[in-house]
């Protein structure tokens, strides 16, 4: 067990920002896992896996804890489906990639989302019309007070709309060690329909889809309006889509009556938070090193030396005015620390 100390996390997080660990380990096994939690010494203890959906604002006094553990393992498996089992610390991105190269499908929506499989089930991440919850069949997870291993089903998760208990009664209390999956084998079930997908197919020139086909659309989807966090900091989308009523929302068409929206329910509609962002003027907006990205107002950057105080104020700029252009309140969706 090797503790370093004054190490920078600037390589730890896809923001980029640099402040410092006082301490800092990288476990990769879970026996040693165990051991670094039960050091008394170091009562004061942050959890980091891909560093993607958090924003750092000051240097962390205490240990820092780098989640590396590894491993991808096929447990059962029949004519039409597979279920898997993958360590947290692999990356996502790369975990979908290797399922599409074996064909199992039902993750191909979430390609190129940033971060690693054990932060993937704590925001229920999501992507064009697919959440994390629909494949998702159970995760271990480590419990901070008792040092145990304890397994957690699709329904122990509690998933919402980018929630899940460890984001609300079990935030903190527990360290995901890993996320097992039940992919399809065959006559996979496309979802092509939600965002730019059908348009990006048809621009390829495919008629006829594969899982392959449909995750090569999102990449360039993606691609085209998300940075890639090695050239600009960023932790993708910052912001929670806003779910509003629909009374609220037919007063709004009444000025704006270009407002995109999606049904959630019979009362319920989601209101794309870029779009309100944008219309309220923020969309490519520059201040020093950091801002809006140009091509999707849902994400802030980066540029170079920005100090994640920077960040922080700009959010809350974004927050105040469009509260007050559109009486919608739009929720962080990354975690401050």
């Amino acid at each position: 067990m090797h503790i370093k100390r004054n190490i920078s996390l600037k390589p730890y997080n896809t923001f980029g920002i640099d402040v410092l660990a006082n301490f800092f380990i990288s476990v990769s096994s879970i026996n040693e896992l165990k051991q670094v939690l039960a050091l008394n010494e170091h009562p004061n203890k942050l959890i980091l896996g891909g560093g993607s959906n958090m924003l750092l604002t000051k240097d962390f006094e205490g240990l820092v804890i780098h989640i590396n553990l590894k491993g991808i393992e096929i447990i059962s498996k029949n004519d039409d489906f597979v279920t898997i089992k993958a360590s947290a610390g692999e990356n996502w991105h790369e975990f979908v990639l290797w399922c599409i190269n074996n064909d199992f499908g039902g993750i191909e929506n979430l390609s190129l989302i940033p971060g690693n499989v054990g932060t993937a089930p704590i925001q229920n991440i999501g992507a064009y019309g697919i959440e994390l919850k629909d494949t998702f069949v159970s995760c271990e997870a480590i419990s901070l007070e008792t040092k145990t291993l304890e397994t957690f089903t699709k329904t122990d998760c509690d998933f919402g709309y980018r929630n899940s208990i460890f984001k609300q009664r079990a935030k903190g209390k527990y360290i995901l060690t890993s996320v097992t999956f039940i992919l399809s084998k065959n006559n996979h079930k496309l979802h092509i329909d939600y965002g730019a997908i059908a348009s990006q197919l048809e621009t390829m020139h495919i008629t006829h889809p594969t899982i392959q086909d449909v995750s090569k659309a999102v990449i360039a989807i993606r691609q085209s309006k998300l940075p890639n966090p090695k050239e600009i900091g960023n932790s993708g989308s910052f912001f929670k889509n806003p779910v509003i009523s629909k009374s609220n929302f037919n007063t709004l068409l009444q000025n704006f009556s270009d407002i995109p929206s999606y049904p959630i329910s019979e009362d319920e509609v989601k209101v794309p938070a870029g779009w309100l962002i944008e219309k309220a003027g923020f969309k490519g907006k520059q201040f020093g090193d950091y801002g809006v990205h140009k091509n999707q107002a849902l994400v802030l950057v980066n540029y170079g030396n920005a100090k994640g105080s920077d960040i922080l104020n700009l959010s809350k700029l974004i927050q105040k005015t469009v509260k007050r252009l559109f009486d919608i309140s739009i929720e962080v969706e990354v975690n401050i620390l």
